[in-house]
């Protein structure tokens, strides 16, 4: 299958560099820069535990002059471009293209779906911890690498899922096809937004909220609340989830830190929208009250963010 990845950042680049490494046919659409530099070298991959790595010959190219027509695309924008790739889509995609978006915001795929009501849109989640170092070079902070996807609708099913996830898993991604993308998509959203609202809060890296004491007991307070919301939703996870994501917390270098953080700390655009004040409008929609997420809302709020 051709495979296309939408932005070639720490989650979209590492996805092309694990399919791209494994043999498989992938195209990342990249910009400036960092284009420029994966077309000279490849990608460069940092991890702690394999070194430093290129993945060459990989395919880049930009929107405007991408012509090939994939069978799968993975969507690894920033929330607030979502809308801006749309056209794009349309462009190049084929009736039968499956579209996954792997954002860090809760209910993506849906909202997709109403802009391409053509195509079969999934929902989707990553697992990863990783971001651009230089141009052409990502880190990877961590070796947890797991991409949770499917469809909202099991009417929707078609066969091709299952050949996505075979090949997510030969190029040593662990690949779920969700039975239940709802509960899993929302159960990865509870730890980037809580990681997300407590870094950019207390601005500390993953170390800090390591560390036993009021950060660490503020990321357990928005993990509960959180696990009340998905009550109300009738979601229900079949794991203990403030243990569930304490374990990814703890699992990750000290120096990892969310995109979020990052992007506000650069006065760069930001998924604090989306990662934070969406769940209090989702609290007062289900009638559940979220004191913490209330007291960390006022804040950012209060500094224009």
């Amino acid at each position: 299958m051709k495979y296309l990845v939408i932005g070639a950042g720490g989650t979209g680049g590492c996805i092309g560099a694990y399919l791209a490494k494994s043999g498989k046919d992938v195209t990342l659409i990249a910009r400036d820069e960092h284009l420029a530099a994966i077309r000279a070298n490849g990608i460069q991959v940092e991890t702690n535990w394999q070194g430093t790595y290129p993945v060459f010959p990989i395919k880049a190219e930009d929107a405007q002059h991408y012509q090939e027509t994939p069978d799968v695309i993975f969507v690894c924008v920033k929330g607030y471009s979502l809308a801006d790739i749309v056209p794009f889509i349309k462009r190049v995609a084929h009736q039968t293209t499956v579209v996954i978006p792997i954002l860090n915001i809760y209910g993506t795929g849906g909202k997709l779906q109403k802009m391409l009501p053509e195509l079969l849109v999934t929902d989707g989640c990553i697992y990863i911890s990783a971001n651009i170092v230089n141009p052409g070079k990502i880190k990877m902070h961590g070796n947890i690498f797991r991409i949770f996807f499917g469809v909202r609708d099991p009417t929707e099913f078609k066969p091709i899922l299952k050949e996505i996830e075979a090949d997510l898993n030969d190029s040593q991604i662990l690949g779920v096809l969700s039975a239940d993308i709802r509960k899993d998509a929302l159960q990865k959203f509870s730890y980037v937004s809580a990681m997300a609202a407590c870094g950019l809060y207390y601005q500390a890296e993953a170390g800090a909220v390591q560390q036993p004491g009021e950060i660490r007991d503020t990321f357990i307070n928005l993990i509960t609340e959180i696990t009340t919301l998905a009550a109300a939703m009738d979601i229900h996870f079949d794991v203990d989830l403030i243990q569930f994501n304490l374990d990814i917390l703890d699992a990750l270098a000290p120096t990892a830190s969310t995109s979020m953080q990052r992007d506000l700390s650069q006065g760069k655009k930001s998924e604090i929208d989306g990662l934070v004040y969406e769940v209090l409008r989702m609290g007062e929609h289900y009638s559940v009250a979220m004191p913490t997420y209330q007291r960390l809302s006022e804040k950012f709020k209060s500094a224009g963010f």
